[in-house]
């Protein structure tokens, strides 16, 4: 039987979301502003059903993931996992330069390069992409 996840990377302005199946296919990725919090995560439970809501570890994840239970935004049935998120950023920096190189992009090494808008979904990636190995022992 397969499921999905949603994943969220929480920041005080904005988060990034992303939805991933217990493959690991990525179904949906996007940064939203915190304003926009109840309405997205509502569409996203809406249309994907996710089994399981993954959070980053890091400051304030605690605080946020009472904020999701109080405002309830998760269903009864979806477990909230807390993940490490050790060098999630970094991962997620290399990865969205590797997608978006093209042009005078290619000339320059990755570590060089500055990403010219927030890649916080890339970071909601890598911790439900680090949730399914911990669940699968990889």
């Amino acid at each position: 039987m397969s499921y999905n996840i949603l994943a969220l990377d929480p920041g005080t302005d904005k988060l990034g979301i992303a939805v991933l199946t217990d493959s690991k296919e990525v179904l949906f990725r996007a940064v939203v502003a915190r304003s926009q919090l109840t309405e997205r995560f509502g569409e996203l439970v809406g249309k994907y059903n996710p089994n399981v809501v993954v959070l980053g570890s890091g400051t304030g994840s605690e605080s946020f993931k009472e904020e999701l239970k109080r405002r309830k935004l998760v269903p009864e049935d979806c477990k909230i996992v807390l993940v490490d998120e050790y060098r999630t950023s970094e991962a997620a920096r290399r990865q969205y330069l590797a997608e978006h190189r093209s042009g005078w992009r290619k000339l320059i090494p990755l570590g060089l390069q500055t990403p010219p808008e927030p890649y916080d979904d890339y970071v909601a990636v890598i911790l439900g992409q680090r949730y399914l190995d911990s669940i699968n022992g990889s």
